[in-house]
């Protein structure tokens, strides 16, 4: 189950940053409309692909994945106070909310285990 779980988070980290460091047009505009300077934006994107390898260590040395988890955790609660302050939906929050989610579950499942 951990290891299900740590995949999950790690691809949940992985997808968006490659967008953001690629430099993908959807996740211009996404900083665009979040009124966030393209450089800045790409700076989530360094802490998200930095979150993913954290997780993915964290298969091995568990503290490390933990901090991982819990710093992509509260990046997601930014994420979803930005999507509020823009009035987004449920459609628009939907994903940051899922990954939100998957870092919960697997900080819950690695620090009872």
């Amino acid at each position: 189950m951990f290891v299900t779980i740590s995949l999950l988070l790690a691809a949940a980290c992985l997808l968006p940053a490659v967008g953001k460091l690629t430099g993908n047009p959807k996740m211009r505009k996404s900083a665009a409309h979040f009124g966030i300077p393209w450089s800045r934006y790409r700076l989530i994107g360094i802490a998200e692909l930095a979150a993913a390898a954290g997780v993915l260590i964290g298969l091995w040395w568990h503290p490390l994945g933990v901090a991982a988890a819990a710093g992509m955790a509260l990046l997601l609660l930014g994420a979803m106070i930005t999507h509020r302050r823009a009035a987004d939906r449920g459609k628009e929050m939907a994903p940051a909310l899922l990954a939100l989610a998957i870092a919960i579950a697997y900080l819950a499942i690695a620090l009872t285990s």
